[in-house]
């Protein structure tokens, strides 16, 4: 099965459609799937829903799509540091979900492996616990919370091999991994595309199973969300 497409769009083609949810890597600005995510806009695909650790910053990141209006629902746990985000919401432009972090990576988690759903006691008592199913376990309360399934799954990550293995660099590993698992379809933008064989088994980080396309992004600029940097003392 040939998996590498030349470019994002060509990875894309038939895939996309109006009003599709999507499960996006990274976190922060760290490990998003950038080519990607610059082709779903470049699309014109509209009434998105997007999983995602966070909704990047303004004009990054899933922030680009923001801009353009193509997002209808955020299932997220993170939402700072993006004016638009803030203005679409405040507007009741912007349909979200907040979902503490650990949850949103084991809803996702579960989803790709068949688990409907699950109970937790992350969010008992709070707004994230508003019109969920509650159990109690051993005089605890627990809220049922549901797995995701996405229609898509867009992520990044450091090198593959022609096969579809993955690596991923450090941090930059976050919300890829099960992000990738959850999705009907998963689609990888890496750094660098290496022979078949050349990984070391024990070093894949996901496997090629769960992998139908990749694109070579390379090369990137290493972006980040925040520079702060100290006065110049005088000689």
């Amino acid at each position: 099965m040939q998996k590498l497409y030349p470019d994002a769009a060509a990875a894309l083609d038939g895939v996309l459609r109006d009003g599709m949810v999507i499960a996006s890597g990274g976190f922060g600005l760290c490990g998003i799937p950038e080519r990607l995510l610059d082709a779903i806009r470049d699309s014109g695909v509209k009434d998105l829903t997007f999983c995602s650790n966070n909704a990047g910053i303004d004009n990054e990141g899933i922030g680009k799509l923001l801009r353009t209006r193509q997002v209808r629902k955020m299932i997220a746990s993170y939402v700072g540091e993006n004016k638009e985000f803030e203005r679409q919401f405040l507007a009741g432009e912007l349909e979200v979900e907040f979902c503490p972090q650990g949850t949103l990576a084991e809803r996702m988690r579960a989803g790709g492996a068949g688990i409907p759903g699950f109970y937790t006691r992350t969010g008992v008592g709070t707004a994230v616990a508003e019109g969920k199913e509650t159990k109690v376990f051993d005089g605890e309360e627990y809220i049922l919370e549901r797995g995701i399934v996405a229609d898509l799954s867009i992520i990044k990550a450091w090198k593959a091999d022609e096969t579809g293995n993955l690596v991923f660099r450090k941090t930059a590993r976050n919300f890829n991994h099960p992000a990738a698992t959850c999705g009907k379809l998963c689609v990888a933008e890496v750094e660098e595309i290496v022979p078949a064989g050349s990984l070391d088994p024990d070093a894949i980080h996901l496997p090629g199973v769960y992998v139908q396309r990749m694109i070579v992004g390379a090369p990137y600029d290493k972006k980040i969300e925040f520079r702060t940097v100290r006065e110049r003392e005088p000689a």
